[in-house]
């Protein structure tokens, strides 16, 4: 199932604080190996991390063409109202260079005791529905009207709209389960998983969720991105999925792009010599094969 999508490559870096600026030094580097994205894990409930999105805005500012997501949000900590100020406010700073992942949440103990709300699984999905509307209406600052939201989650009621990004802001959510893969195809713009979470015949299966949902809600499939992270080492012979040559990772890829429609490959590594590996010999082979597969 190729969606046809450019082939887009990203990091995932985990925002450790010590040392202070590992996490942006790394971000740094991913810029100047060529990915498109960098990508940052957000558990605000974690004090060995640094908060995620003031992380990014320090990113930012110390780059220039990489776009930036987190690797997802945690919804629950962050106010939709809030946070979608805050993202436009980042796209704006950085030139429209921001992307909004977004989770329905996950380790409720840790989230409640931050002060977030503990919710059933069904409940943060819905959740997550009315946080999507809540962010895209604030995001429409043409709009005359004040914005109203009167949902059983969250609730806004007469705020000011704005202010707009400087782009289009994708939202992209972490999901795995047939009620989010629902949600994502009737609302969302992309669909990033890990890869080490899927067991076999899930990706055709969760496509199928999507694709049906999407077309329910009169959206066109191919119209969501496909994204996924990756994490495991490279290795002269060969040990299975992401753990071997780079000749193997570039095969792999390159088959989750063209059979399963992935269209961006996000690395999970805070080693600066296998993103470069990954940048040098992984990302041009899989571009080659890719090419050479939709020409033929």
């Amino acid at each position: 199932m190729d969606y046809g999508h450019v082939l887009e490559f990203g990091t995932f870096i985990t925002p450790l604080n010590d040392p202070p600026r590992h996490a942006v030094d790394l971000a740094v580097l991913a810029e100047r190996l060529g990915f498109d994205l960098v990508t940052l894990q957000d558990h605000p409930y974690q004090p060995r991390f640094h908060d995620t999105l003031t992380l990014l805005t320090w990113i930012a500012a110390r780059t220039e063409r990489v776009r930036l997501m987190a690797n997802v949000h945690n919804l629950p900590l962050r106010p939709p109202a809030v946070l979608a100020r805050a993202a436009a406010s980042l796209d704006l700073l950085s030139g429209g260079r921001f992307d909004l992942g977004l989770g329905a949440g996950g380790f409720w103990d840790a989230i409640e005791a931050m002060g977030g709300r503990r919710l059933t699984p069904g409940q943060a999905v819905d959740a997550l529905g009315e946080a999507i509307d809540i962010v895209r209406g604030l995001w429409h600052a043409d709009s005359p009207e004040a914005f109203r939201v009167d949902g059983e989650f969250y609730s806004v009621d007469g705020a000011k709209r704005g202010p707009a990004p400087a782009h289009d802001i994708p939202i992209v959510l972490g999901a795995y389960k047939p009620r989010m893969l629902r949600l994502l195809g009737a609302k969302a713009d992309g669909w990033l998983p890990s890869f080490g979470y899927l067991q076999p015949g899930d990706i055709p299966k969760a496509n199928a969720v999507i694709d049906a949902a999407a077309t329910d809600a009169g959206r066109t499939p191919a119209d969501i991105r496909r994204l996924l992270n990756i994490g495991g080492r490279f290795s002269a012979r060969s040990g299975g999925p992401f753990d071997g040559p780079a000749s193997d990772w570039a095969e792999q890829i390159a088959r989750l792009a063209l059979e399963d429609g992935f269209g961006t490959f996000i690395l999970a590594s805070d080693d600066a010599e296998t993103m470069r590996e990954f940048a040098e010999s992984v990302v041009p082979a899989v571009c080659e094969a890719v090419s050479a597969a939709r020409r033929a």
